[in-house]
Parts: structure tokens; C-alpha cells; sequence
């Protein structure tokens, strides 16, 4: 009788301490939880106090405004005709911008957003016209790209730069062949004879086929009309310029295509005048790269957390 109440009693005490240790362990966790959130706090904060001190607002002086284009040219990018009239808009607002450059180093993308920087370029050159507004081109400006770099005062190239591409293109595919080798019945109810215009799962039409050239052809025109309006007298059309071809940038100097051979620091230096170059670009700011980098890890962390301290959320 005697063995069995000490066998009750250690059993008790066993499980009395093994509870101990889980709550010191769990409070622990929270502690540390506790610790790392307010680190994670701290930490946002501090970066959104340096970006807000490195901001176009923090310097002074006189400068040379530089708005970057780099990517595809498209709603969401870093490019997007949101993100680039924004900082076009902060840069000729300034006071003590002499002169605004827009480095180019895009292959194109959505017309309609190359169409809307290349009017918010002309509408602010007419808004502020003792502010000239000069592009600088990279490795490529091409397509959308150009089309945006044409609204410029002037376009200045590298001997080796990429520049034209002049045309618009439709991507699509057709998989009507593979999906009767599969045989798959492909079922589409429509409202509308041209409703199903360029659908892949279906033979190509004459008829839709005519209705695509014919769209892309009128933005085309719209992209020619840009090219004319902004270079002007400068251009030296030939019959393959509006073509889709490119040409290497001495050979777009020669062609009226562009005007010079430049690079950001030489226009600002020696045609801005204005050596100082302040950088305009919407870009993601540390804050939103720290929680887009870490967030992930962060969540996972939380989870890991949850399951060790036996946490249920509903």
C-alpha cells in the first residue's frame, strides 16, 4: 500500500513539474514574440524615417530632376504611367529643378500607358515651359519606350543604344489541332458574332483576323503621329522607319531618331547645367521591401509559433 502512495505521489509530482515547464516554456515564446514584434516595429520605423530623409524633398539647391523608366512599360510596374506621371509631377513642381531627364531602358509594353506618359510629358512642358525636359537612353528604347522618349525637348543616345522598334504587335496562339488530337470538344456559347475574336481553342476567322490587323493598325498610325509630332523637322523618314526595325544609336542620330550622343551625367553637367542630380522615381520603399522580403517569413514564423505554443486560431 505503501509503494503504490509513492508511486501515486512521484506521478504527481512528474506531472505537477512537467506543467511548470510548459508554461515557463510557453511564456518564454511569448516573450520572445513579444520581443521580436517590437523589434519589427522599431525597425519599419527607422526605415521610414530614412526614406523620408532621402526623399527629393530632403535636398536642396539647384538640380537636374531624373525620372527613371526601366522594364516593361505596364499597369503594376515599376514603369506603370501611374508611378512615372507621379514623379514627373514631384519633379517639375520643384522649384529648384533646372532641367528634368528621362532615363529610358525599355523594350516597350501597353500603348495605352506609353500614350498617357507622352501626354502628361507635353502637358507639363506646356505648364512649365522654362523647364526642359531631355531623354537618356540606355541600352534600349524601343517600342513604348521610344514612344515615351519622343515627347522629350531632346532624345540622347549611346553610340550602342537600341532605339525604334516603330510598330505594334498582337500575341496569341492557336491549339485547335492539339485539342482534337486530345479530344477535347471545346463548348463556347457566345452574344455577339465577334465576341469570340481571337480565341485560341478556335479556327482562325478571315473576318477576325481583319478585325485585329485593322486595330493594331490605327494604333500604329497613333504611334507614327506621336513620332512626327515630337521629333518634328528632325526626322529623316525612310520607307522602313515606321517599319518596326531598330537601328543602333549613331545610326538614330543619323536618322533624325535621336539628337545627340549623351549619358545622364553629361546632360546635366553640360547641357542642364545643373550637376546635381536629385532621383524622382516612384520606387518601392524600404518599409514595403522589408514586409514584401520578410513577410513571408515573418507568417511562417507566427505559424511555428502558434503550433509550439499549442495557440488556436478560428
Amino acid at each position: 500500500m505503501a509503494d503504490n502512495d509513492g508511486q501515486w505521489e512521484r506521478g504527481l509530482i512528474e506531472k505537477l513539474a512537467g506543467a511548470a515547464l510548459k508554461e515557463q516554456r510557453r511564456a518564454r515564446l511569448w516573450g520572445i514574440f513579444w520581443k521580436l514584434l517590437t523589434f519589427a516595429y522599431l525597425t519599419v520605423i527607422i526605415l521610414l524615417a530614412i526614406d523620408w530623409k532621402e526623399g527629393p524633398d530632403a535636398r536642396s539647391g539647384r538640380h537636374t530632376a531624373l525620372v527613371d523608366i526601366k522594364g516593361i512599360i505596364a499597369p503594376g510596374t515599376d514603369s506603370s504611367a501611374e508611378k512615372v506621371t507621379l514623379a514627373l509631377q514631384s519633379a517639375f513642381k520643384d522649384k529648384n529643378t533646372q532641367g528634368v531627364v528621362l532615363r529610358v531602358n525599355s523594350p516597350g509594353g501597353s500603348p495605352v500607358q506609353a500614350q498617357n506618359i507622352f501626354d502628361e510629358v507635353r502637358r507639363l512642358r506646356l505648364k512649365y515651359p522654362k523647364t526642359p525636359l531631355y531623354a537618356v537612353v540606355e541600352d534600349l528604347c524601343a517600342s513604348g519606350g521610344y514612344y515615351v522618349a519622343v515627347a522629350a525637348d531632346r532624345i540622347y543616345v549611346a553610340k550602342g543604344s537600341i532605339v525604334g522598334s516603330i510598330g505594334v504587335r498582337m500575341d496569341s496562339f492557336g491549339v485547335v489541332g492539339l485539342m482534337e488530337k486530345l479530344g477535347v470538344e471545346r463548348r463556347l456559347l457566345t452574344a455577339g458574332k465577334n465576341k469570340a475574336l481571337l480565341d485560341p481553342f478556335l479556327p482562325l476567322e478571315e473576318s477576325h483576323r481583319q478585325i485585329a490587323i485593322d486595330l493594331i493598325g490605327e494604333i500604329h498610325q497613333q504611334f507614327i503621329a506621336a513620332v512626327r509630332e515630337g521629333r518634328g523637322k528632325r526626322l529623316k523618314e525612310t520607307p522602313d522607319m515606321f517599319s518596326g526595325l531598330i537601328w543602333s544609336g549613331t545610326k538614330s542620330v543619323e536618322l533624325g531618331l535621336a539628337d545627340a550622343i549623351g549619358t545622364l551625367d553629361s546632360v546635366a553637367r553640360d547641357v542642364i547645367k545643373a550637376e546635381d542630380v536629385v532621383d524622382y522615381t516612384q520606387k518601392e520603399n524600404l518599409a514595403e521591401k522589408f514586409a514584401r522580403r520578410f513577410g513571408a517569413g515573418v507568417a511562417s514564423a507566427l505559424l511555428e509559433f502558434v503550433a509550439r505554443t499549442g495557440l488556436a486560431i478560428h
